[in-house]
């Protein structure tokens, strides 16, 4: 409470009190509304097909870990964690190196038309992602780059709204630091590696947590650029095991299950981060 915007002194005063708890109730509720999805689908996933669709009851009559490892063995989903995993990892560099430095160039470096460029990554955010993945499509395949994970990785390298976020973030960082290194004869882009980069672990951290999340959970494009070919990610991986195998539903519920652990558990681990860095994001000077 001594850390919040509301003191131990203002909740003794019943108007103050009546909106904190109003507040609280509303953040329980949003809790329970954000929790309800995922803990249904878990407990859903030790039942068999009968108790899934007779039973009325949200807990499973018995926790059945067996039926898990079933479903494991039979998506066979150790490859295509591999899959993603090389996805995510690569994805993750090309969002932070190659949208770092567009910021940086746009917030230091401010060539000839900075402000251009900047209006038309801005402009660009109006645009709806779907409206460009045919013509993304086809300039993979005219390259050669259809059947791996180069696109997956090129289209993470090209996102405006992490520029957007590493533009505000070295807006911040002072000039002085930079004019200094150019006086000890560092060329600009040994300024972005060896100063922006190891004062910018706060929002790297951050964009590494969006890139992993919205990497991981991309279905289109991998589905466009790598089904087929054995490199699969776990979300093409989950759409083939509903439709090209006699799965029940409750199979897919678990199958579900494996795919949604992962991201839950990094925000888990990373949360106090995430806000953190999102506040500080927000305020300048």
């Amino acid at each position: 409470m001594n850390n919040g915007i509301i003191r131990d002194l203002d909740l003794k005063q019943a108007s103050v009190r009546f909106i904190y708890d109003v507040i609280l109730f509303f953040a329980v509720m949003t809790l329970f509304l954000c929790l309800a999805p995922v803990v249904w689908v878990l407990f859903s996933g030790f039942k068999d097909i009968k108790e899934f669709t007779i039973g009325k009851n949200i807990l499973p009559e018995r926790f059945d870990l067996q039926r898990y490892i079933e479903t494991w063995k039979r998506l066979r989903f150790v490859r295509y964690y591999q899959n993603s995993f090389i996805s995510v990892v690569g994805s993750v560099f090309c969002a932070v190196i190659f949208n770092g430095l567009l910021g940086y160039v746009l917030s230091k470096i401010k060539p000839r038309g900075a402000k251009l460029i900047y209006g038309l990554v801005m402009w660009s955010m109006l645009i709806p992602a779907t409206t460009s993945i045919v013509p993304l499509f086809i300039n993979i395949n005219r390259i050669g780059l259809s059947g791996s994970f180069i696109p997956l990785w090129l289209s993470m390298g090209a996102n405006a709204f992490y520029v957007i976020m590493f533009k505000n973030f070295f807006d911040v960082l002072p000039m002085s630091l930079v004019e200094a290194a150019k006086i000890d004869g560092s060329t600009d882009l040994q300024i972005f590696r060896d100063i922006a980069i190891p004062l910018s672990q706060p929002i790297i951290m951050v964009i590494i947590m969006f890139s992993i999340n919205a990497a991981w959970s991309d279905f289109l494009l991998p589905y466009l650029v790598l089904n087929n070919t054995g490199l699969e990610t776990v979300m093409v991986r989950l759409f083939q095991f509903r439709t090209a195998t006699k799965a029940t539903d409750v199979e897919i519920l678990r199958a579900v299950t494996f795919v949604m652990v992962p991201p839950i558990l990094l925000f888990l681990i990373f949360q106090k981060q995430i806000t953190q860095v999102n506040l500080q994001s927000g305020i300048k000077g």
